[in-house]
């Protein structure tokens, strides 16, 4: 259990010591984060009392990072057994609806996979202390804790804040979390670092106002190469590969690839972007997604949907024509000048191996080893089955970075984890310590290192036990494996619960994704088989679809596809152009036999999924969150306004005229500034501008109007802007915080009168 406990700290306290996370926190962590938390607090307890609408309120807690989950009667499958939970508690049981305050996932944002050591422990304590005790993680090289309470998520983020961590904007219509090859920095063959450049535009564009009404999400990745499987360039919405010309770094920049049920490569928009233009770049294309993308139908939502209706040369003019227009950002460049500043430095000399190696050693060098660049060091694997660990490993991995490498861990978007800048010698002691917390498992990126998403155990949208068939086909891998061809022990296989393809299915050797059938009239599970995808090349070809297989039949068809390769493949040859060259129809063949399902009455196994004994059911399926609702960014801020004029009233009430009447008039600058954006997109924060253009735009042409009131309370916002109260007394800070609920009320009755005033700028 960590130090501060949930439980320690509701305790009675000393009146000298912190009685609350906020208290003992303050002044450890960003402004902005803290004060972000403190609103989604208020949220939470505006919810409680039915005065959010839970519309709102989901987009809301999406931005924050908490995702709802799927409930299992209180177990949950981790790959080797069923384990009994703490949450959920009462009645909860799995189902398609989210109730607001029952537990849910926290998606914590880890750019380009970089940990500390710091970071790992809070993590540890967080896990331990408010969820199932598993961290796991992610394809987008995130951490997600899962049966998490909603009431205790503002502690979880200020305690995440206090060691530069945040959740903000890793669900929902945002920008998720940039991902970069880990190797970055420490690889053979890359280009130059892709870190610094990744933590630029992770910084930038978190909160951007330009960055804040999308119809779905955006993802962004790095890799410092062309020819590897680390960055994966090639499905994302925005993907630079490093590149130099003429002794000047830039990108080969692309944009608009993306996985799901329909899969596009990425499309090249700039064949040298030199690295001044790559937030300006990136920025413009989030515009014109922002203005031009889809909404109405979350299914097309993507800029891969807007590219292919665009053409992929209209929407370049598009970029290149809003890039001109973009105000001068000295963030744009300002990292430049320092590009060192996320560099590495070993915490211990370089050395090489000598002496006797423990039992497994080689074995284990052979497959999570590798040399850096850097003579003496080497990057060690952890091989994290399902992508999951422990608390009382993540506490020792933390302890085994401080004594060997310094806080230089990263998360991989194959769900493991990675030490860098491991001395050689020290190798054998590091895995000897790995191995006594049950984390020195060979085998990484060979075919029992199997990719899976979440599936059926928590996520609304599972079809069939990705997780469940994962585990399984890890034990059975793992018995056969010294007897492996090298080619087929070289192979990748990822599992998808549905067609979303969150475990990356397209892109493995085998893939699979889950679907269902109906049988002699019962459910089935099934996988959807697809092979011959292509990690290398940053990801550069999808697989093929072959057909549907019941789900307790896979194992089988992994060793008869796998079998077929080994006998039948020409010297040399890969697995994608064994597939390429034999086609589909021979392997169609091969799996048809596997399609036969017994009657219930025979064999009952077939009619439940990895894991999970009980009948198979897709009843309990819900509706997804992964991009959540479409709120018009108008509402959002008019929400937002809201939410300011009740803290105002909080402040009113606790005796703080000053703060609440600051409040009050910031409410009103939110709700003048939401409406006059959706005619002027490129509006500043600045009160001036806000002032003058929502005079110009709402009050002169009267839509700013009350057939009583006329232009009343538009007058009660001029006012507090031109004579700014500094120094109120509590009947004139209480009038101020009347008048700014009047405004905000208003603001809402113009944007009902109006309706979406986008597309009319002037």
């Amino acid at each position: 259990m960590g130090v501060w406990s949930r439980d320690l700290m509701s305790q009675s306290t000393p009146s000298s010591i912190a009685s609350t996370w906020k208290e003992r926190l303050n002044g450890q962590m960003r402004e902005d984060w803290a004060r972000e938390i403190d609103v989604f607090e208020t949220q939470i307890e505006l919810r409680k009392k039915g005065k959010f609408e839970e519309k709102m309120f989901a987009e809301t807690r999406l931005r924050r990072g908490i995702y709802g989950q799927r409930y299992d009667n209180g177990q949950r499958f981790d790959g080797e057994k069923t384990q009994e939970l703490k949450f959920p508690c009462g009645d909860l049981t799995k189902g398609p609806v989210t109730v607001f305050d029952a537990p849910g996932m926290m998606r914590i944002k880890i750019p380009y996979g970089k940990m500390t050591a710091a970071q790992m422990d809070v993590l540890c304590d967080l896990a331990e202390e408010y969820s199932d005790q598993i961290l796991h993680v992610t394809t987008r090289q995130d951490i997600q804790l899962h049966f998490i309470h909603i009431e205790d998520t503002p502690d979880l983020m200020r305690r995440l804040a206090a060691v530069g961590v945040t959740t903000r904007e890793a669900c929902g219509n945002s920008v998720r979390n940039v991902t970069a090859c880990p190797y970055a920095g420490v690889c053979n063959t890359e280009t130059f670092d892709v870190t610094p450049y990744a933590h630029a535009i992770t910084f930038f564009l978190l909160g951007h106002d330009d960055t804040q009404d999308f119809g779905r999400k955006v993802k962004v990745a790095f890799s410092g190469c062309k020819s590897e499987a680390c960055g994966l360039v090639n499905f994302h919405d925005i993907g630079g590969i490093a590149k130099v010309v003429d002794g000047k770094r830039g990108f080969e920049f692309y944009v608009g690839g993306g996985l799901g049920s329909v899969p596009y490569p990425a499309a090249l928009v700039s064949e040298f972007l030199p690295e001044e233009e790559l937030l300006p770049m990136s920025q413009a294309v989030a515009r014109v997604f922002a203005r031009l993308g889809e909404r109405e139908n979350r299914s097309k939502a993507r800029i891969k949907f807007l590219v292919k209706k665009l053409g992929l040369e209209e929407f370049k003019r598009l970029v290149f024509e809003e890039r001109g227009k973009l105000r001068t950002d000295e963030r744009w460049t300002s990292f430049l000048a320092d590009l060192h500043n996320t560099d590495e430095s070993p915490l211990k000399p370089p050395s090489e191996l000598t002496g006797a190696l423990p039992a497994g050693f080689d074995a284990w060098a052979k497959t999570n080893v590798k040399p850096q660049s850097q003579a003496g060091y080497s990057t060690a694997k952890i091989n994290l089955p399902l992508g999951d660990y422990t608390p009382g490993q993540g506490r020792a991995i933390a302890n085994l970075m401080r004594r060997f490498t310094g806080d230089t861990l990263r998360t991989t978007v194959d769900q493991n984890l990675m030490f860098r800048w491991v001395p050689n010698g020290d190798l054998p002691t590091l895995y000897s310590e790995l191995a006594a917390v049950g984390l020195a498992e060979a085998g990484a990126d060979t075919i029992t290192d199997i990719t899976s998403c979440p599936g059926t155990d928590t996520c609304k949208l599972g079809i069939s036990s990705s997780r469940g068939l994962a585990g399984e086909l890890r034990r059975r891998l793992t018995l056969v494996e010294n007897e492996l061809h090298p080619a087929a022990k070289a192979l990748h296989i990822k599992t998808s619960g549905c067609f979303n393809s969150c475990a990356q299915h397209h892109v493995a050797d085998i893939g699979f994704l889950g679907v269902s059938r109906n049988v002699n009239g019962r459910r089935v599970p099934h996988f959807q088989l697809v092979v011959g995808g292509e990690l290398i090349n940053n990801a550069a070809n999808y697989g093929l679809a072959i057909g549907a297989i019941p789900s307790k039949n896979v194992p089988k068809a992994v060793q008869m596809v796998t079998d077929f390769y080994i006998r039948d493949k020409q010297p040399g040859e890969t697995f994608k152009g064994f597939i390429d060259r034999v086609g589909k129809k021979p392997i169609r063949k091969i799996v048809d036999e596997l399609n036969i399902v017994p009657s219930y009455e025979q064999d009952p196994s077939y009619y439940s999924d990895w894991g999970d004994p009980r009948e198979y059911t897709i009843g309990d399926q819900g509706v997804g969150e992964c991009a959540g609702e479409v709120v018009p960014l108008v509402e959002m801020g008019l929400a937002a306004s809201e939410r300011e004029v009740f803290e105002a009233q909080i402040l009113l009430d606790e005796g703080k005229p000053a703060e609440a009447a600051s409040r009050a008039f910031s409410a009103m600058l939110v709700a003048a500034r939401s409406l006059t954006r959706q005619k002027n997109e490129n509006l500043s924060d600045q009160p001036d501008e806000v002032v003058s253009e929502f005079k110009r735009l709402f009050v002169e042409t009267k839509l700013f109007w009350d057939q009583y009131a006329h232009g009343k309370f538009a007058q009660y916002f001029f006012k507090a802007y031109e004579e700014p109260a500094t120094d109120p007394s509590k009947e004139t800070a209480h009038q101020l915080v009347e008048e700014a609920q009047l405004f905000v009320d208003a603001a809402y009755q113009c944007y009902t009168k109006t309706g979406n005033l986008a597309g009319t700028a002037s």
